[in-house]
């Protein structure tokens, strides 16, 4: 038996974590989660790359419960644990990055959120590629605040560029290319491209 301290058991924990979250029981999630984050700082210490990464997991249950000054403090906390460990070009760094700035964007500072994302694309293509999924995650997450500011047009053309990228990449029946294809739709129907 391997019990609840024992890191397959934590892990295990994580994913039914991520199960529970696809399923939209965020409550459910989020105890499993702050259990694992607990055991894992308790076991690895806080900068740890698997306690920062359940702690990454933890604040973007937060800030999808609202919880957005909570959830931006834990998200700004792992992004400076990722570059203690990876450097300021390393993808966990910059996947860290990302997800603060839809919290920060969340918070109404699109500005912040912007200059986040635009760091993101510029050191992730360089260092990946600008067909790298990370670098085309950060692209639409542009995309979205673009249009959430009311610049449709330049909003679509990025979104475009996105959905023809990972057409090209990753092809049409990828999980990534349909969300990002509906969301061009979505758009499309919104401003009537």
């Amino acid at each position: 038996m391997l019990g609840e301290e024992n890191p397959d058991t934590l892990t295990a924990m994580l994913d039914l974590a991520d199960c529970l979250w696809a399923q939209g029981r965020l409550i459910a999630a989020r105890r499993l989660e702050e259990q694992v984050v607990a055991e894992r700082r308790r076991q690895l210490g806080e900068d740890h790359f698997d306690t920062l990464k359940a702690s990454g997991k933890l604040a973007v249950t937060m800030a999808a419960q609202g919880e957005l000054g909570a959830a931006r403090v834990l998200q700004e906390a792992v992004v400076n644990g990722m570059r203690r460990l990876f450097g300021e070009t390393g993808i966990e760094t910059l996947r860290a990055m990302n997800n603060l700035a839809g919290t920060v964007s969340a918070q109404g500072d699109v500005e912040t959120a912007g200059e986040l994302l635009e760091t993101v694309i510029a050191t992730s293509s360089r260092e990946f590629g600008e067909e790298h999924a990370d670098t085309l995650t950060a692209m639409a997450n542009v995309a979205a605040l673009l249009w959430q500011q009311g610049d449709q047009e330049e909003a679509y053309a990025l979104q475009q560029h996105v959905v023809e990228t990972l057409r090209r990449v990753r092809g049409d029946r990828d999980q990534a290319t349909g969300a990002a294809d509906q969301v061009l739709e979505m758009m499309e129907r919104d401003a009537g491209f």
